[in-house]
């Protein structure tokens, strides 16, 4: 085992990602990208830490302080999981853990009871949503809104704009992604801004986005993320945005796409915006929780 040190080493926990990815992985490497780079300075709340094996990354522990922990391991490698556990429980700040799996994942899930957590059973939780990339329709945005991929870095403050006035919602945290951290977004692999689409208003304020990161080797996109400023929405903006990004990733060589959502009816609104697109339920994220 071994303590997360930079950049390289979310390299190599991507690589783990790809090599292991199937419809029943929860994690895309795109996803691995974003979620260390949206924000600045957050480091020391994000212990991390990978198992190698043979000079092969075989899991990855990330606990998000001061009781949360994201993992991936290599099926084949459950013993690991233990250990896993006994490193969170070292790292947290807390005697709450929750540990959140794809409901695929049923190996880990048999560890995490044996380690005395409990599925959670009410509350907010999120689903996965696939399609194939064939017959995708064409993106359409109203008279006098405009449709463009991200033009360069000089875009970095734009894109961080709208991504806050999208996901600063009353009654919760205000986003904290900047210009300074999606500079790190755009400049982390697998980044590419011909993938990542903005919709202008007429007075040229960006006001939708889409960013889809494109898995190459097993030929998946995922959405990560997207979002509508508030006073702009119910005009299909995010809508064409996603489209736009869809059909550079099937140009690119992208056979399907991935997103993942909220499923309870508290927050319906961006699952029935992908439904509409012709994205299907396959699979859901399942919490569990130690107190």
């Amino acid at each position: 085992m071994r303590i997360y040190e930079g950049p390289e080493d979310l390299r190599a926990m991507q690589s783990l990602t790809q090599r292991l990815w199937s419809p029943a992985s929860r994690w895309h490497v795109g996803d691995l990208a974003w979620s260390r780079f949206q924000h600045v300075g957050r480091e020391p709340e994000w212990p991390t830490a990978l198992w190698e094996r043979d000079g092969e990354v075989a899991a990855w522990a990330w606990a998000r302080l001061p009781g949360t922990l994201d993992l991936h391991l290599d099926p084949e490698q459950h013993d690991l999981a233990e250990e896993i556990l006994r490193w969170f429980d070292g790292v947290a700040q807390d005697d709450g853990r929750v540990v959140t799996l794809l409901d695929a994942e049923s190996g880990i899930a048999d560890v995490l009871r044996g380690h005395g957590y409990r599925e959670q059973t009410s509350g907010p939780f999120f689903i996965h949503l696939r399609r194939d990339l064939d017959a995708l329709p064409e993106p359409k945005v109203p008279d006098g809104y405009t449709l463009r991929p991200v033009g360069g870095e000089d875009d970095a403050a734009a894109r961080a704009s709208v991504h806050r006035a999208a996901f600063s919602l009353p009654g919760l945290p205000s986003s904290q992604v900047t210009a300074e951290s999606y500079l790190q977004v755009m400049r982390a692999w697998p980044y590419r801004r011909e993938l990542d689409w903005l919709v202008e208003a007429p007075d040229g304020t960006p006001v939708a986005f889409c960013l889809v990161w494109l898995d190459a080797h097993n030929r998946v996109a995922v959405l990560e993320p997207v979002g509508t400023d508030p006073a702009h929405r119910r005009r299909g903006l995010a809508s064409a945005s996603i489209l736009a990004a869809l059909h550079t990733a099937r140009r690119l060589g992208a056979e399907y796409a991935r997103v993942c959502a909220r499923g309870d009816d508290d927050y319906p609104s961006a699952r029935a915006t992908y439904q509409s697109l012709g994205f299907r339920r396959y699979a859901r994220n399942v919490t569990f929780v130690r107190l």
